[in-house]
């Protein structure tokens, strides 16, 4: 199971970031070639976040679908299944992978950025 490794490191990279305040929600950009079980996933965080500063965050996860441009004839393609990368326009296997193999952390949600006004 991948995903713990990728929480440790998630992990890392929050505490960083957070530089010692209270974080509500890490925001991840995850693309669809890094296979990650989102569930998997959320259970992960939930096991390396516990008791830390981190414990009670939660993970918010944007899916970036794997997305091909064509050498050939310029086309985009979503790619639904995998492996199969070719062209949806002309059926060329001359591809370039634009999103999908994304892994990072996109933003933190604060706690005293949650509250609203008073």
């Amino acid at each position: 199971m991948h995903e713990l490794s990728l929480c440790q490191s998630i992990s890392k990279i929050v505490h960083r970031g957070a530089a010692g305040r209270k974080v509500a929600v890490v925001e991840l950009d995850v693309g669809h070639l890094r296979q990650v079980v989102p569930e998997s996933l959320v259970h992960c965080w939930s096991l390396v976040s516990q008791g830390t500063d981190l414990e009670g965050s939660r993970l918010d996860i944007r899916w970036i679908p794997t997305v091909l441009v064509c050498r050939e004839c310029g086309g985009q393609t979503q790619v639904e299944d995998l492996p199969l990368f070719r062209c949806s326009s002309c059926s060329s296997t001359s591809v370039d992978i634009v999103s999908g193999e994304e892994f990072m952390v996109r933003a933190l949600v604060l706690e005293d950025t949650m509250a609203g006004p008073e």
